[in-house]
């Protein structure tokens, strides 16, 4: 009787733990949206994001992260195009994708980003962007006078249903330098 009792005893502290494990990780994916949308915010603006670092701050939020730098300001070396490929007439893309449509949240943070970096002018959107039903925010804005970069925040279908996607693409320069 007693290795009975002590057997449901484990089964029922097994049980509880499992359940207090699944609640934390059910916790933890909901904090997602909010911070791989802030990690987007502080960090996908930034001239000097690397592939590690995306890596480090973006990837490790639990969000889906697409990154390339074909042309780096610093003295890192180019990255590979990973994840999708390298949209045309870009040198660099930063993206995080979530589960969920979170897409307000994600544009407030876009803005916030583009505030932090002193990213205010407008710049006129290529027409190669263009809106898609689901799009909260899309806007270009101008890097330097010969830069631009296009934000793109709203939801598409996702690996596991509907997914918020949060980017920033750098444009080739304009002209060449004489």
């Amino acid at each position: 009787m007693r290795g009975l009792i002590w057997t449901v005893v484990h089964l029922v502290a097994i049980a509880t733990f499992a359940s207090l494990a699944a609640g934390r990780i059910a916790k933890a994916d909901d904090a997602i949206p909010d911070v791989a949308s802030a990690a987007f915010a502080s960090h996908c603006f930034s001239p000097f994001m690397t592939a590690a670092r995306a890596d480090e701050v973006l990837a490790s939020t639990g969000a889906r992260v697409d990154f390339y730098d074909l042309d780096p300001l610093s003295d890192v070396a180019p990255s590979q195009v990973t994840g999708r490929a390298a949209t045309l007439g870009t040198d660099r893309r930063c993206e995080v994708a979530f589960d969920g449509d979170h897409a307000e949240l994600a544009a407030s943070a876009a803005v916030a980003g583009l505030e932090m970096e002193g990213i205010r002018t407008e710049a006129p959107l290529p027409d190669r962007y263009q809106p898609v039903d689901s799009t909260v925010l899309l806007a270009a804005r101008q890097l330097n006078p010969r830069r631009i970069a296009v934000v793109h925040v709203g939801t598409r279908p996702g690996p596991n249903g509907v997914e918020t996607f949060l980017f920033v693409e750098r444009l080739m320069p304009l002209e060449p330098l004489e």
